[in-house]
């Protein structure tokens, strides 16, 4: 079987590892934002497709015979355009997506917010030194409400954006634990954490340094989830799902 796994995630390699050596044609596909991605095993390619058209006929020159989303939580856009590509073509689609923190310990006292400009905004009135980790692309957002602040932002690429001279920009990439977070954190005297809700335990250091520091943290939400579509949330079962597919 031939399969298409929209990935640059963790549970993207984790899946793409179980399948290695199956006999599951798969072929992984990372978007492009990151200069230097942690590629996972077998054949992969970098890029978009150019929009649902472009996806559409990628799928059926490829002869693709299942997909797997199993993009950022916060991917939008991919997701919509997976959805769309699926259900013309009539291909079985699942949805890789982890846990949330919306039930993670000391989730109550967060500042949700609905989007990055709200979370801009309530930055703003929380602290005078935020740690933003909210990704290069989204930082515009925050320039204006935090112009006067002496914001932190870690990225994994300099941003291409002119940032506030007051900012600090640190280059950086995860996995993280805790105790390199409280030094973050206690380093840069930070007084607010600004993220989304990524899920998982990957960046979950930076929370838990946050709570033992006494440290607020805004919340951008989840998107909502696409009605209709099959999701699991760990990487064994969604490999379950694609060898049950095969003919």
């Amino acid at each position: 079987m031939r399969m298409l796994l929209l990935g640059g995630t963790s549970e993207a390699r984790e899946l793409a590892a179980l399948l290695l050596g199956s006999d599951v044609q798969l072929v992984s596909s990372l978007a492009g934002r990151v200069a230097r991605p942690r590629l996972p095993v077998g054949p992969c390619r970098i890029g978009g497709f150019g929009g649902v058209d472009g996806l559409r006929e990628w799928l059926t020159s490829h002869r693709i015979q299942a997909v797997v989303d199993a993009t950022h939580p916060f991917a939008e856009g991919m997701s919509a355009n997976a959805v769309a590509a699926c259900t013309a073509e009539g291909l079985p689609l699942l949805r890789l997506a982890r846990p949330g923190w919306s039930d993670a310990p000391g989730s109550d006292q967060w500042h949700w917010v609905d989007d990055h400009a709200a979370a801009a905004s309530s930055a703003a009135g929380l602290g005078r030194r935020p740690l933003l980790t909210v990704g290069r692309q989204h930082l515009d957002r925050f320039v204006g409400p935090l112009a006067g602040h002496r914001a932190v932002a870690r990225v994994v690429d300099t941003p291409a954006i002119e940032l506030p001279q007051s900012w600090l920009v640190v280059n950086d990439r995860g996995p993280y634990d805790l105790a390199g977070e409280l030094e973050t954190l206690g380093e840069h005297a930070v007084d607010v954490l600004v993220t989304k809700d990524s899920g998982g335990s990957y960046t979950w250091p930076k929370m838990e340094a946050a709570g033992q520091l006494g440290v607020p943290v805004v919340v951008v939400r989840r998107p909502g989830a696409t009605d209709g579509v099959a999701t699991v949330s760990d990487a064994g079962a969604a490999a379950q799902w694609v060898l049950s597919k095969q003919p």
